[in-house]
């Protein structure tokens, strides 16, 4: 598996744990829109992209099923979304 792109939206809310949206394609051919980086008392993570179910729970809709494709996706997106960050602090500073 190879993750062919990786698209990063900021969310510019000040008081929200959500820091970013982002988009990963895999293989030029499979898209997964909605990955949430969220800030966490340990650092950045990510959720998938998920529903509420009847009885309140949040299900995830599409998510790696073994820990090295997770391993390969936080790492894409946290990079892409550090990446991102230096380009919005940049585009600040001028």
């Amino acid at each position: 598996m190879k993750i062919s792109d990786v698209r990063v939206r900021i969310v510019q809310k000040e008081d929200s744990k959500l820091k970013a949206v982002a988009s990963i394609t895999i293989d030029d051919c499979f898209v997964i829109h909605d990955i949430k980086v969220i800030e966490g008392t340990e650092g950045y993570f990510i959720a998938m992209p998920s529903r509420k179910t009847n009885d309140g729970e949040y299900k995830d809709i599409a998510h790696p099923i073994n820990t090295e494709t997770r391993q390969i996706v936080i790492e894409a997106i946290l990079e892409a979304f550090k990446l991102e960050q230096a380009k919005q602090q940049q585009l600040h500073q001028q």
